[in-house]
């Protein structure tokens, strides 16, 4: 399905940071633009997954810029998920990474703090002020200077919410929450009214505690990169959690459900408010037209300083790339701004350009629910950023909700759930 693709490639890749630790990547040999052979430069683009669903734009795209640049071939390489890891690990261990690697974030920075990939804040210095700064930023390293990756594109949630629901709680069904604060009173409300039958809000701890923890001003690594999401802020939000919970605002089999069954609840008129990507208004559409029909869609829910998160997909150039000119331009070509407008015309992401976001496809809404999310996404991108740290990979986050868990059935208090829980993921990842 078309709207689906962008998602997988914006979710992180679980474990890289082991594999990685073990290759000694920075000493694989480098080589340098001036080791090019004679001809035109020969150049490979890897892709994750976006084969067959948008070869159509990929190639000519491709074929525009290789008429465009007669002395530069790009040859299109597309592979599946499955083992992309692996082979991204083996490649880079021995210096035979493609000369453009499209990559998120999280499964991208093992590999950067090591050193393989160009510097591009040195090598493309005039290219930075046209992204979305927060998009540039989600390239950055701790403790290193440079960003790495040029972005490619961007994904952003939106909230869905039922309008009936929203109407039999007594509430006005035009104005959705906007803030955490506003979300959880009205998932209040909604609950009560529902009596068990329905409820205001699906808890989804794996997939947005630590980035409303963000929302609220609390990382969760400080500047030198330990543990530190234990403030006094982070307490009182986990009590907050842990009381709506106890009050039933979340169903009680909810708490230890993932994204999947949330999605379920939704479709099934069991909970009024959904955020997530807007590519799940087609799912819900194709599955439940009924809810779709009294689907409304509101902003990103965040926190008192309006920062939202995105998730972010990138292009990054190998040092041991024997073409890094070449590859730099063609990189810069797939992400400029009419390169990108033209590709979020045909699926649901984002461009990372900042005039491209400005294009009236973004400026205004058509009225149906699909133009709304466009509309609301695009505009909250200025003052987005990457909220998931890399360090946060699956082992600890599934440590963190399991405390969380545990607050919120009472077994152990908020304070001492986010205590444990920053002691053991320094234990985890050595922070």
């Amino acid at each position: 399905m078309r709207t689906t693709v962008p998602v997988r490639l914006a979710a992180g890749l679980a474990g890289l940071a082991l594999a990685v630790s073990a290759c000694g990547l920075g000493g694989a040999e480098q080589q340098t633009p001036q080791q090019q052979s004679t001809g035109p430069a020969k150049i490979v683009f890897q892709t994750l997954q976006l084969k067959p669903t948008f070869t159509d734009y990929i190639e000519k795209t491709v074929a525009a810029f290789e008429s465009a640049n007669k002395d530069i071939d790009v040859e299109w390489v597309d592979i599946p998920f499955q083992g992309a890891q692996e082979k991204l690990v083996a490649d880079a261990a021995a210096g035979k990474l493609p000369d453009v690697v499209n990559l998120n974030p999280s499964f991208a920075q093992p590999l950067e703090a090591q050193g393989v990939f160009v510097d591009l804040e040195s090598a493309a210095a005039d290219a930075k002020p046209l992204y979305v700064p927060g998009a540039w930023d989600a390239f950055k390293v701790r403790g290193l200077t440079g960003s790495f990756g040029f972005p490619w594109y961007l994904t952003s949630e939106v909230t869905m919410y039922n309008k009936k629901l929203f109407e039999q709680a007594g509430l006005d069904p035009d104005k959705p929450p906007a803030t955490l604060d506003e979300l959880y009173a009205t998932a209040e409300k909604i609950a009560e009214k529902g009596k068990g039958d329905f409820y205001g809000l699906h808890p989804a701890l794996e997939n947005r505690f630590h980035t409303d923890l963000a929302k609220l001003g609390v990382p969760m690594l400080d500047e030198s990169g330990s543990w530190a999401f234990n403030t006094p802020e982070a307490v009182a939000h986990v009590e907050r959690l842990a009381k709506l919970y106890q009050d039933g605002a979340f169903a009680k089999d909810s708490l230890t459900q993932d994204h999947a069954k949330e999605n379920e609840a939704y479709q099934a008129g069991k909970i009024a408010l959904y955020p997530s990507g807007p590519n799940f208004l087609t799912i819900v559409k194709e599955n439940a037209p009924d809810i779709a029909a009294a689907t409304g869609v509101g902003p990103q829910i965040t926190g008192p300083d309006g920062v939202a998160n995105m998730s972010v997909m990138g292009l990054l150039v190998p040092k041991s790339s024997p073409n890094q000119a070449a590859a730099i331009k063609f990189a810069t070509y797939m992400t400029d701004g009419p390169n990108q407008l033209a590709f979020a015309k045909v699926t649901t992401v984002l461009p990372s350009v900042s005039e491209a976001l400005k294009d009236p496809y973004f400026a205004s809404s058509d009225g149906t629910p699909e133009g709304e999310a466009r509309k609301l996404s695009a505009a909250a991108m200025q003052n987005a950023a990457n909220l998931t740290p890399v360090e946060y990979d699956d082992r600890v986050k599934k440590m963190v909700v399991g405390k969380v868990q545990l607050a919120l059935q009472g077994e152990l208090s908020a304070k001492e759930a986010l205590d444990q829980a920053v002691e053991e993921a320094g234990q985890i990842t050595g922070s």
